[in-house]
């Protein structure tokens, strides 16, 4: 195979060079049965971003070690890539961790008379739930920003992709410490009345596990967080053109209606439907001092100075329904 994997390249062929890329399949929806096809014609047909599938898998592929972080972000796609990830996060809580503790069960005496392999079934039960529990917090804080950011929905400009990631970054090095300990306690207290055989196998799906999870958490430190900060830096550069975008200068014509601008008009139907004026700027992106100055100039082109004639305005001339007035 060549040194990266291409779209034309037949997907059968890519999971004979290296058996991981099934881990990447199965978190993208595919399924197998590819035949001949090729990467694209294979994505093209479960409506997954090629791009992305060969960024991840290129990732996988040489170890998480990227040469060109910005032509690698470049090729893929944010929301293919969060939904490769929260379908990663499903399969290491709800299929993976709990199929190796059904084994690990079996393996070994867990009963309360046997303390070492009771222990043994703690730990990992206390390694499993940290899992949980990292995962759980991506998929509650740093996901929900991200799609926030995506759709294109004012985030709290204190908060950053970077501070949610510093915040949680410990728990990487604690999982993979949690798991490397695991592994050390079974191999040099392994009970001797464990099925030696199913136990060696327990260990070897650990050992899986651990380069699995590394790979996922690399992942996302580096090619998820580059393209999230890409994003941020797109909006900020959104918001400040909208910010700085001219006043429109006082008119008077006679056709009141024609006099306002169209931002005007927007502070109108924030007014009507009841927001404050902090509310209105963070609405429009523009500060409160400018929401104030629309507001005199709205007031002087209408001789119109309250909310309830406000209204009534907003509701004659079209700007909105009466359903969406706070009354």
């Amino acid at each position: 195979m060549s040194e990266k994997y291409k779209e034309t390249d037949r997907m059968g062929d890519l999971i004979c060079d290296d058996y991981r890329i099934l881990q990447v399949i199965s978190r993208f929806g595919l399924s197998l049965g590819f035949g001949d096809h090729t990467v694209a014609e294979t994505c093209q047909a479960a409506g997954v971003d090629a791009p992305t599938f060969l960024a991840v898998v290129n990732f996988i592929r040489a170890n998480g070690r990227v040469t060109n972080l910005p032509d690698a972000v470049d090729a893929l796609s944010l929301p293919a890539l969060m939904t490769y990830l929260r379908r990663s996060h499903d399969y290491f809580v709800k299929f993976r961790l709990p199929a190796i503790r059904r084994k690990l069960i079996e393996s070994i005496d867990c009963s309360a008379r046997n303390q070492i392999a009771f222990l043994i079934l703690k730990f990992y039960d206390e390694f499993a739930a940290e899992v949980g529990r990292h995962m759980d917090y991506e998929d509650k804080h740093i996901h929900t920003y991200v799609g926030d950011l995506m759709a294109g929905v004012k985030t709290n400009p204190d908060v950053n992709i970077h501070k949610l990631s510093h915040q949680h970054h410990d728990n990487h090095a604690q999982i993979e410490k949690s798991l490397s300990e695991l592994k050390s306690i079974i191999i040099k207290y392994y009970p001797t009345d464990s099925n030696a055989r199913l136990l060696n196998d327990v260990l070897i799906d650990l050992f899986m596990t651990e380069e699995d999870l590394f790979s996922h958490c690399h992942l996302e430190d580096t090619l998820f967080l580059e393209a999230v900060v890409r994003l941020e830096e797109k909006r900020i550069v959104e918001r400040e053109e909208v910010g700085n975008q001219p006043e429109e200068t006082d008119m008077e014509p006679n056709n009141a209606t024609d006099a306002l601008s169209d931002r005007e008009k927007e502070v109108i139907v924030c007014v009507v439907k009841g927001m404050s004026n902090k509310e209105i700027a963070e609405q429009l992106y523009i500060s409160v001092n400018t929401v104030m100055t629309h507001r005199r100039n709205i007031s002087r082109k209408l001789q119109i100075h309250s909310p309830a004639g406000l209204t009534i305005y907003a509701i004659v001339n079209g700007l909105i329904n009466l359903e969406d007035v706070k009354l």
